[in-house]
């Protein structure tokens, strides 16, 4: 469909940045955010997600846009905006309309649009498709394409990075499918799979954190079942480990922007069908309160008002990202329980967590606490000297397992999942 086409990425977070720079090795590419911070941090070379390096940025031809006027020089449109759930768990598309009115305003005839964001089967062709069709007065399917490729992005993964993993691509119809496989495939070798159709490739993704939600449930589960029976849940999967085909899964808090929101979608897309998503619900369940039983186990071994450090707050080690972070909600619950909390994160932005959750990150630990507890094993935190931290009879809560092989000082009581 097109020789050479410019292409144009809506939104330079987690997954449009990665994205954008992979693609501007092999194509004229536009990168457009709203936030004009985030531009000129990337203008600057300084990428707060921490993704990309400032050398990898100085090397890459893309250009930075905050002016929309600019995306009508594109042929391909590929949106990566997030889409959270609301505070009911529904869906939250607010982002995806927007995205798609900015854009709708500035394609032409022989325009792709491509979705990168998680949504649930029919999105991409019956919510963003009319919204490109009003705003852009040209029809779907004739004047311009629909495509869909789920991202797959990992947050601090420099191994699975978007041009290394195979790339899930469907177009509305074959042509604009095998667009899609060769754009794509131009920056990752031809690792493509090209879904039967928009819908299923919609589905692929929405399953995929589902499944890892679902499988982190059950670990969780049986965390708290072998916690009663004083055994720790560690012992049991390492043990369990050496079968060929047991599942390496982890106990932990469920946080981010994919495992704790992808299944809601799943789950609002059954519940419109009549259908009652019970085990997809019963994971949801499971992990969303882990953040109040962890803490309650806490305050169980503890004094009224102890000073508690709570190292991270990000979503998963070694990231400074805090999207729906269940720390979050393990501190809020030590609070009720009456507890004095410092929060440390190396990695975390102190203003960004101040506005997302009202917590003050402090600069550095302090000594003489009650309690610490291992919230994220960000690596910083493996090497930290418990015995300087704690008073005599201080508590180790280590939910990660950050210091499971390490020897305790024997004053000290060590507790983990």
């Amino acid at each position: 469909m097109f020789e050479s086409p410019t292409v144009a990425v809506i939104g330079l977070g987690y997954v449009g940045l990665p994205l954008a720079v992979a693609l501007a090795r092999h194509f004229d590419v536009i990168g457009f955010d709203i936030d004009k911070t985030r531009v000129e941090e990337l203008r600057r070379g300084h990428d707060r997600t921490g993704e990309l390096s400032e050398g990898e940025l100085a090397d890459s031809k893309l250009e930075y846009i905050v002016d929309d006027s600019f995306l009508a020089d594109a042929h391909i449109h590929i949106v990566t905006v997030p889409t959270p759930v609301g505070p009911d768990n529904k869906p939250d598309l607010r982002a995806v309309e927007s995205a798609s009115r900015t854009v709708g305003k500035r394609i032409k005839m022989g325009s792709v649009v491509v979705y990168e964001s998680t949504v649930y089967p029919g999105v991409t062709e019956e919510f963003c498709g009319p919204i490109l069709e009003a705003e852009s007065g040209l029809i779907a399917g004739q004047d311009f394409y629909l495509g869909y490729s789920p991202e797959r992005i990992n947050p601090g993964d420099k191994v699975h990075r978007v041009d290394l993993i195979t790339k899930v691509v469907a177009g509305q119809n074959e042509k604009v499918s095998q667009l899609l496989s060769r754009l794509y495939g131009t920056m990752n070798g031809g690792n493509i799979f090209i879904a039967k159709d928009i819908r299923t490739a919609e589905a692929s993704k929405v399953i995929e954190n589902a499944q890892r939600d679902i499988n982190i449930a059950f670990v969780n589960e049986i965390a708290e079942i072998f916690g009663k029976m004083g055994i720790s849940v560690h012992d049991v999967l390492e043990a369990a480990g050496t079968k060929w085909n047991f599942l390496p899964f982890t106990p932990g808090l469920v946080g981010g922007h994919c495992i704790g929101v992808d299944p809601y979608y799943l789950a609002h897309a059954a519940q419109r069908l009549d259908i009652e998503p019970k085990v997809i619900l019963a994971g949801r369940e499971i992990n969303d309160g882990m953040a109040h039983r962890i803490a309650d186990r806490i305050n169980d071994q503890l004094d009224a008002a102890s000073h508690v450090l709570v190292l991270g707050i990000a979503f998963k080690e070694n990231v400074p990202d805090i999207r729906n972070s269940k720390v979050a909600d393990l501190i809020a619950r030590l609070t009720e329980h009456g507890h004095v909390v410092d929060v440390y994160d190396p990695m975390a932005d102190k203003a960004e967590t101040k506005h997302e959750y009202g917590i003050d990150l402090i600069d550095e630990v302090g000594h003489d606490y009650d309690a610490i507890v291992g919230a994220v094993a960000h690596a910083p935190f493996e090497d930290l000297s418990l015995r300087k931290l704690l008073k005599p009879a201080g508590l180790v809560a280590d939910i990660k397992a950050i210091w499971r092989h390490r020897s305790i000082p024997s004053d000290l009581t060590y507790w983990t999942l």
